[in-house]
């Protein structure tokens, strides 16, 4: 039911996928069959008001950001909640987990990207940082799982009906800006507009963006060539919100236009 964000747990195949239903968490098998459900809409420690985004860490963890509760919500795949950090969020949005199982952050209302680390297993927060401040909005954010960068998406608002539009940042592991791309310089490459609800990285470290405009998946190529424009899916998809890459390298697009969860090989 309007689902908002997918993670891939790289070791087990496995898929999470956060939505609207009555269990606001389903975890997939990597043949399709649901195995878990878990985080109902309530106030207590295991529910989830409102879940916007979710990753999985290497060591097993579902993280949610629930926007209803401005909260990061760490859970084990059973579902027993181990950690809630509320830490001042104001709208906590997009995540994304590093080799190390640290979590990148976007703040949508803070304007704000932070580093949470964490033991999950004991369920104890060890730090959480901000690690950059100004930006318009971001949502969706990626860290590439070889070199540490990270790319985030800002919403930026315009004046009238239907005049929003994004913008792609690129930053290294150091959080030095590497690249930036937004609607109308893309237009400038590629004749439409552009409205990328959601970012990824694929094994080689290219950075690849949904559209839902063209209802498209897109790479935008590698952050020292950024940008190229290289469709990758550009039929079949309706309102493409999430992406994913499995280890195996299979793309996962989270369609919520038809309420699906629709996976190509690379």
């Amino acid at each position: 039911v309007n689902p908002s964000g997918v993670a891939a747990c790289r070791s087990s195949g496995r898929l999470a996928v956060a939505h609207d239903g009555k269990k606001r968490i389903h975890v997939f098998g990597p043949g399709g069959s649901c195995l878990q459900r878990f985080g109902e809409r309530g106030e207590a420690g295991n529910d989830i008001k409102y879940p916007l985004d979710v990753t999985v860490t290497s060591d097993g963890h579902v993280v949610v950001t629930d926007g209803g509760d401005r909260a990061v919500k760490a859970f084990d795949f059973e579902g027993r909640g181990v950690l809630a950090v509320r830490e001042g969020f104001r709208l906590p949005w997009g995540l994304d987990a590093t080799p190390e199982s640290e979590v990148i952050l976007s703040d949508a209302e803070a304007g704000a990207l932070y580093r949470l680390t964490a033991d999950f297993t004991k369920g104890k927060l060890k730090k959480c940082q901000m690690i950059r401040s100004r930006l318009v909005s971001p949502r969706g954010v990626a860290v590439c799982q070889t070199s540490g960068a990270i790319v985030v998406i800002e919403h930026l608002k315009a004046q009238g009906p239907n005049n929003g539009s994004t913008r792609v940042k690129i930053f290294s592991a150091e959080m030095d800006l590497l690249g930036q791309m937004d609607s109308f310089g893309l237009n400038l490459v590629f004749p439409s507009k552009i409205y990328t609800t959601a970012v990824a990285f694929d094994k080689e470290g290219r950075v690849i963006v949904t559209d839902v405009c063209s209802q498209a998946v897109i790479c935008l190529g590698k952050p020292e060539e950024f940008p190229i424009f290289n469709p990758l899916i550009s039929h079949g998809l309706s309102y493409p919100v999430g992406l994913t890459y499995t280890e195996n390298n299979s793309l996962v697009v989270l369609d919520s236009g038809d309420h699906s969860i629709k996976i190509y090989s690379s």
